[in-house]
């Protein structure tokens, strides 16, 4: 077992955010494959996605008993290896019943493991004294590249959906052994609340990090079908666009700490939000690939430090306890990226995938309209660049 302050206890905590990225990110290039199997349309497909949030949002409701009761080690390590066991399930269920029951345990697994793993860095995170919290963030990002970028290639050289997932679980386990002794035994003090319903500023923060994330989940769950839908990739290379987006939210996150330390909290969520919307327009009106893969690396660098700064804005507002903050901002974030999609998918049913996509332009511009709210001012640059980051 690792001491908190140590480059053991970081690196085990890189690798269970890297895990969940390259876990989640292995299913999205198979989103179409899914669709096209069962024979489904885009309101069953929708139906199949939500089973994928309500299973993640569940566990995260019993995973924050479990991190009171037994430390985040265990539950890191259970969820960890669940998400590589059910991964390659995703390929094979054959009926869509069969999808959606496989889908609800990998979302079980991921919600469980974002808990335990936030929990995990804010000890780690604590105990050295300065922000880790954007760079632990980024691995996930680069887990999110790596998985899309694996799986597309894999697909595009002809191996078949299930080995490629099963060769991705095996990395996945590989990574968990890696972490597994590394792992802090933390224990959270008792009695401390998991969840608390937002108010004042904290409602606003909230609100704001469930429509990023909602942004972000939809480009997970949708951006290959809307780019195959519109011909310009093929099927095989749909999972590109995601990557181009993980990329440059990669990229973002990585140099996110230095570039809000120069222009503050207010200006990152100001032309963050702004530059998220551009990128949307271009990826929506796209006539040729090259212009949509550039909207996707922008709304990638625009979206990238919105939640990070969101999250420092929760730790520094006074409204109410920043841990209860954090944990209702999290919970709400978590239900925008999980719960986003499946909306997604009910309404382009009704009226088409791109005129949906549209929404989130929509939805992103109240970033920007709030920012003066989220990070006023008056209070100064120096605060503005302190604090944890996501």
């Amino acid at each position: 077992m690792s001491s908190a302050d140590s480059p053991s206890a970081r690196l085990a905590t890189r690798l269970a955010f890297l895990v969940a990225g390259f876990g989640v990110a292995c299913w999205a290039p198979l989103v179409p494959y899914a669709k096209t199997r069962l024979a489904v349309d885009e309101r069953m497909l929708g139906l199949l996605l939500l089973c994928l949030g309500i299973g993640s949002l569940l566990a995260m409701i019993f995973s924050g008993v479990l991190n009171s009761r037994f430390g985040s080690r265990p539950v890191i390590l259970v969820s960890g290896f669940g998400l590589a066991a059910v991964l390659p399930l995703l390929t094979i269920a054959s009926t869509p019943l069969t999808l959606g029951m496989s889908l609800m345990l990998f979302g079980a697994s991921l919600g469980a493991l974002d808990v335990a793993m936030n929990n995990h860095a804010v000890e780690v995170e604590r105990d050295a004294g300065r922000p880790l919290m954007s760079g632990f963030h980024a691995l996930y990002s680069t887990g999110g590249f790596a998985g899309a970028l694996f799986m597309t290639m894999l697909l595009s050289v002809g191996i078949a959906p299930i080995t490629s997932l099963m060769i991705g679980s095996a990395l996945m386990v590989l990574m968990m052994l890696a972490a597994w002794p590394r792992l802090l035994r933390t224990n959270p003090a008792e009695g401390q609340p998991h969840f608390a319903l937002p108010r004042g500023v904290v409602l606003i923060i909230a609100v704001l990090a469930a429509i990023t994330f909602l942004a972000e989940g939809a480009l997970l769950d949708w951006s290959a079908l809307l780019i195959t839908g519109a011909r310009l990739v093929d099927v095989k290379q749909g999972g590109i666009g995601y990557m181009f987006f993980a990329i440059a939210m990669t990229f973002g996150r990585f140099a996110g700490d230095a570039l809000i330390a120069r222009i503050g909290d207010r200006r990152a969520l100001l032309w963050g939000g702004l530059v998220a919307i551009g990128g949307f327009v271009l990826l929506l009106t796209a006539p040729v690939a090259a212009i949509a893969m550039a909207g996707l690396v922008l709304i990638g660098l625009g979206a990238a430090n919105i939640v990070p700064v969101l999250f420092r804005r929760a730790g520094n507002q006074t409204v109410m306890p920043p841990t209860l903050a954090i944990a209702a901002i999290t919970t709400m974030g978590y239900a925008g990226i999980l719960l986003g999609p499946a909306a997604i998918g009910f309404v382009a049913k009704m009226i088409g995938l791109t005129l949906a996509f549209w929404m989130l332009p929509a939805l992103l511009g109240l970033v920007p309209l709030w920012s003066q709210v989220v990070a006023p001012r008056n209070n100064g640059n120096r605060q503005e660049a302190r604090g944890t980051a996501n």
